[in-house]
C-alpha cells in the first residue's frame, strides 16, 4: 500500500531514496539505525481533502515519542498501517526528511504522508473463500462519508454449494490507541448442509465493537440477533431433521479474543496463534446456550525450509435449561478436510439416517511437517506457493448423556487419520489441500473417507 522513502542532507543519516542493491560499483556499510539520535519536530500529511484533521492528528501523535531514527522509521510505519486501516485512502508513502527552518531543533525530523483519498463510491467484485466453498462476491461501498473513516457498504455473494449472502454494514472507526472500531450490520444468509440434510435461512442484525488491548491481541465484543428459518434439504432427510425444522429466535452476546504472533497466516514459519470464542444466547428469544470454542496453533521452524506445526480445536456447549432450544445449526459437526482429515464432512459423530446430527461438545489436534517441494522446483517462484506436508488427526465428539464423567468420554472412541498432501497458497486469503488419507481408528457410525480429499479454507486444522 506504501513505500518508507527518506532523503539525506550531510548529518550522516541513511538515504532510503537510493535503492542500494540497484547501484553496482557503490560502496555501502552497515548503519545501526537506533543509535542515531532523530526526534520529529513535524508532521505532514499531504493530499486530504474530505478526511478532517482531528482523526489524522489522533493517529499520527505517536510519532513525537520517537527518541532515535529507527524509532521514528518503526513509529511511522506504524502510522501508515493505523491511516490505512482507517479505509480512507487508496496510496499512502512516506519521506521522512531532516529538519529545516528557524524552528528546526538538533537532531530534529520531518515526516511528511503523501495520501490519495478513495473516490466516494467504490465498487468491484472478487472471490471469497469460506469453509471449503468458493463465492463469487459483489460489492458497493461509500468510504469516508463525513471524513473520520465511516463507510456504508452492501455485499452480495454466491458461494459454490448453494449458499448466498447479503449484508448492509456502516463501519465507524474511533479515536484512541486501542484502535477501536464499531460496525453494525443487516444480513441475510441462506447455506445447504447436505451432510445433514438441512438447509437454513437466517436474517437478523449483528452490532460489533472491536478494539485491541496491545498490537497482536484483538477483541470483538458482538450482539447477534437473527430469526433462523430451519427447513428439510430433500425428500431424503431423516425424521429428526424434519422434527427440528421450523423458525427460531436467537439474541446472543458474544466475545472473541484473537491473539496472532505467526509470521504468516497460511504458511506461519513461527509463531502462535490462539482464538477463544465465548457466546451466551438467551437474552430474548427461545434459543438459550452458552458456548465455548478455542483454536491454538504453535509453529516451528526445524531448518530454513521444514516447519513443524501443531494445532487444538474444541469446544463445549452447554443449555441454559427446558425452557430454551438448541438447534442444529449451534451443535459441533467433525470431520472433514478442514477439521479432521480422512473422514467426509461432518463424517464423525451420532447420524439419523445418514444425517449428521452433531454433539454438545468436541475436540481435535493435528500435527504437520511442511516442507517444500521435492528437488525444489520453481525456488525464488511459483514454486513457493506450494507445500508438501505429512500429518496426523485426531478427534472425537459426543454429547453429556450417560453415566460417565466428560473426562471418560473425551477420551473414549477417540477418531484418528493420518495421510500427506500437496498445499498451494491462494494469495493472503487461503491456501488449498490436496491429501491422501488413510483413517486409522474410526466407528462405525462414523463415515470414513479413505484415499484422495481435497479442501479449501482459510483456517485448517
Amino acid at each position: 500500500m506504501g513505500v518508507v522513502h527518506a532523503k539525506d542532507s550531510g548529518s550522516g543519516l541513511p538515504h532510503p531514496n537510493i535503492n542500494y542493491d540497484d547501484c553496482e560499483g557503490v560502496e555501502t556499510r552497515e548503519i545501526k539505525l537506533d543509535g542515531v539520535k532523530a526526534r520529529v519536530d513535524r508532521v505532514h500529511v499531504n493530499g486530504l481533502a474530505r478526511t478532517k484533521n482531528d482523526i489524522i492528528q489522533d493517529v499520527v501523535k505517536d510519532l513525537f515519542a520517537a527518541n532515535d531514527f529507527q524509532d521514528v522509521l518503526l513509529k511511522a510505519q506504524k502510522v501508515r498501517t493505523k491511516l490505512n486501516s482507517l479505509g480512507c485512502f487508496q496510496y499512502i508513502s512516506v519521506f521522512v526528511d531532516t529538519s529545516k527552518g528557524p524552528s528546526a531543533t538538533p537532531h530534529g525530523i520531518e515526516v511528511t504522508f503523501h495520501v490519495r483519498e478513495l473516490k466516494r463510491l467504490v465498487g468491484g467484485i472478487n472471490t471469497q473463500v469460506g469453509e471449503n466453498e468458493g463465492s463469487l462476491v459483489i460489492g458497493l461501498r461509500a468510504p469516508n462519508m463525513f471524513g473520520r473513516g465511516e463507510r456504508l457498504q452492501t455485499e452480495f455473494s454466491y458461494g459454490s454449494k448453494n449458499s448466498n449472502n447479503y449484508n448492509i454494514s456502516f463501519i465507524k472507526p474511533l479515536k484512541g490507541k486501542h484502535i477501536p472500531v464499531f460496525s453494525t450490520s443487516v444480513y441475510q444468509s441462506t447455506s445447504e448442509w447436505p451432510s445433514s440434510g438441512y438447509r437454513q435461512i437466517d436474517q437478523g442484525l449483528i452490532v460489533d465493537f472491536a478494539f485491541n488491548s496491545t498490537c497482536m491481541i484483538k477483541h470483538n465484543l458482538q450482539w447477534d440477533a437473527a430469526i433462523r428459518n430451519l427447513g428439510v434439504l430433500s425428500k431424503s432427510s431423516s425424521f429428526t431433521i424434519r422434527e427440528s425444522s421450523g423458525a427460531t429466535l436467537k439474541s446472543a452476546l458474544r466475545h472473541i479474543l484473537s491473539i496472532d504472533g505467526r509470521d504468516d497466516r497460511i504458511f506461519p514459519a513461527c509463531g502462535t496463534f490462539f482464538q477463544l470464542a465465548s457466546e451466551v444466547a438467551g437474552l430474548g428469544g427461545d434459543v438459550g446456550f452458552v458456548k465455548n470454542d478455542v483454536f491454538l496453533q504453535s509453529n516451528y521452524s526445524l531448518t530454513d525450509d521444514v516447519v513443524l506445526q501443531t494445532s487444538f480445536n474444541g469446544g463445549i456447549l452447554n443449555s441454559l435449561g427446558d425452557d430454551y432450544k438448541i438447534t442444529l445449526s449451534d451443535m459441533y459437526y467433525l470431520g472433514g478436510p478442514l477439521s479432521l482429515r480422512g473422514f467426509r464432512m461432518r463424517g464423525v459423530g451420532p447420524h439419523s439416517e445418514g444425517d449428521a446430527l452433531g454433539s454438545n461438545w468436541f475436540w481435535s489436534s493435528g500435527l504437520h511437517l511442511f516442507t517444500p517441494l521435492p528437488f525444489r522446483p520453481g525456488k525464488g517462484g511459483v514454486g513457493e506457493l506450494f507445500r508438501m506436508h505429512f500429518f496426523a488427526n485426531a478427534g472425537n465428539t459426543g454429547d453429556f448423556e450417560g453415566d460417565d464423567s466428560i473426562i471418560e468420554r473425551v477420551k473414549t472412541n477417540i477418531r484418528a487419520a493420518y495421510g500427506v498432501g500437496l498445499a498451494m497458497r491462494l494469495g493472503q486469503m487461503a491456501r488449498v489441500e490436496i491429501n491422501y488419507c488413510f483413517p486409522y481408528k474410526f466407528q462405525e457410525s462414523d463415515l470414513a473417507q479413505p484415499g484422495v480429499q481435497f479442501g479449501i479454507g482459510v483456517q485448517f486444522l
